[in-house]
This record gives C-alpha cells, structure tokens and sequence, in this order.
C-alpha cells in the first residue's frame, strides 16, 4: 500500500509539469537540462543530510541501465516539453499516455509478468475513458496538434523504456538511483543543449525563475524520488493502470486554472478512468480474500 501511495503522489506532482512549463520561456531541452541539473542537486543535498554515501561499486555495476535510463529520462522530457509547445494540454497527454499500453504489451516479453482478463479489460476502458476526456482529440486541420501529439507519443515510449529499464537495476537505494540518474541525464543534455540552442539558456526571464524552480526540485527532485520510490514493488501492469492519475490531474487543473471546459462526456470519462484504476487494484485483493475465508470454511 505505501509503494501505491508513494507512486500516486508522484502521479500528482507530474500532472502539474504541463502547466509549470507553459510559464517557462525556454525551449524544451533547456527546461529538461533545467529540471534535471535542480532535481539533481536538491536530492544531492537531501541525500548529505541524511548521512548517506554513493555505492560507487553498484553504480558500476549498473552503469549500462543507469546510462540507458539516463537517455530514456531525458528523451522524455524533451519530447514531452515540446508536446506542450505544439498542442493543448490534452493533446499532449493523450499521446504521452500511450506509455502505460507500451508497458502493458512487453511486461509479458521483458519482465515475465502475466497479464490477466481483468487487467486487460480494466486498461483498455482507461483507454477508452482518456478519448473520452479529450474528446475528439486531435483536430485534422491543424498540423500543430498532428505534429504536437506526434511528440507526445515520443515522449510516451522513451517513458515506458525508462519504466522497463529501472526494474533491471539491482541493488541501489532509490534515492541513489534518482540522484545518478538525473546526474546522467544532466551531462547527457548539456553538449545537446549548447549544441543546438547555444548560450541562451543563461539570458532567462526573470519571470520563468520561480517557475524552473518548481519544475527542478518538486517536479522532478520530490516526483521522480516518489515515482521510483514506489514503481519498486508494483507489477508492470499495476504501474501502468496508477499511472493514469497523472493525465487526470492534468487535465482537471488545466481545466480549473487554463479555464478550459470540461463537458459532461469528459467528466464521465474520468470517472470510468478512476474508477477502472481502482477494479483493477482492489477487486484482485476483495477476490483473494474471499478465496481465503472460503479456505478456512
């Protein structure tokens, strides 16, 4: 229960991550380097607090998936950053959350797990219930929301790659793993970024400041040391249905906050969303326990 816990959380802290960046005047790669060089060394300063110390031995260990997971981390944030740019919030997020049926489809193949009647069924009405909450979805007559939801989807399989590769990493504390890999990321960005954008990363608004603030150390520090933290002991499948908090939090802040209209078929649709998530996690352990009483009979 604490690992659901923790990985809704952090499901809720990145809802917000459409809205913070809207408020940052930078391209998508600068706030990736941004966000990840903050988080880096808020959970850096968390980690010296507490006394811990970097299992150097394991990191070596690691270094492939570290390394791979630093790519997939940055990949998706660039790409998801630039979704934000070229579409609505809810365009963006309907791309971004084919991810979880990514995972759902190779958890079988890379991570042996099974995928039961019930969990299919439960993800494909979390499917169904997302169309329903962005409506029609993307308009054909703007190349912006073809070309927005495109890097959405991007973003959505360097997630589901970053969500696979964590459960190959053995042995390292999750707020370890965070630190390395949002360092790896960090000096992955940084020849990319002064590449391709130059030096105009140092020529912020002072408006954006607090902004990149928050995006570095609770979206990113606080949110992915939660999502780690909790993804620890959840099945390939459990993640991918918990997952969907996140669009739903999206979507209803960019509704209250954007004064975006939300109409009675969306709202429905979040409804069938939570309430899928919630069949699929809480029916399995009712059904158990019946199974048990049933035993001692």
């Amino acid at each position: 229960m604490k690992s659901k816990i923790q990985f809704i959380l952090s499901m809720i802290i990145f809802g917000t991550i459409g809205l913070v960046v809207r408020y940052i005047d930078l391209s998508s790669s600068e706030r990736a380097l941004l966000s990840s060089f903050l988080g880096c060394l808020f959970l850096l300063l968390v980690f010296f607090m507490i006394k811990k110390k970097i299992s150097w031995n394991l990191v070596k260990s690691n270094a492939l998936f570290l390394i791979l997971s630093g790519i997939a981390l940055g990949g998706n944030w660039i790409f998801l950053y630039q979704s934000f740019d070229y579409t609505t919030i809810a365009n963006a997020t309907l791309g971004y959350y084919f991810a979880p049926v990514f995972v759902m489809i190779l958890s079988p193949f890379v991570l042996r797990e099974q995928l039961s009647i019930k969990k299919f069924v439960c993800i494909g009405v979390a499917i169904i219930s997302m169309l329903m909450i962005v409506g029609e979805g993307v308009s054909a007559s703007r190349s912006d929301d073809i070309l927005g939801l495109s890097f959405g989807i991007i973003a959505a399989a360097f997630y589901a790659a970053l969500l696979l590769l964590n459960k190959f990493i053995k042995d390292m504390g999750k707020l370890e793993l965070t630190i390395i890999q949002l360092g790896i990321t960090t000096l992955l960005l940084m020849p990319y970024v002064f590449l391709t954008e130059g030096f105009g990363i140092f020529e912020v608004s002072s408006s954006s400041i607090p902004f990149i603030l928050i995006l570095g150390i609770i979206n990113t520090g606080i949110g992915f040391w939660l999502f780690f933290s909790g993804m620890e002991k959840l099945k390939g499948q459990s993640i991918a249905m918990l997952s969907y908090v996140d669009p739903f939090v999206a979507i209803l802040i960019s509704a209250i906050i954007l004064q975006e209209q939300m109409t009675i078929v969306q709202m429905l649709g979040g409804v069938l969303l939570l309430g899928s998530t919630f069949v699929s996690e809480i029916r399995s352990i009712n059904f158990s326990k019946q199974l048990m009483k049933r035993s001692a009979e």
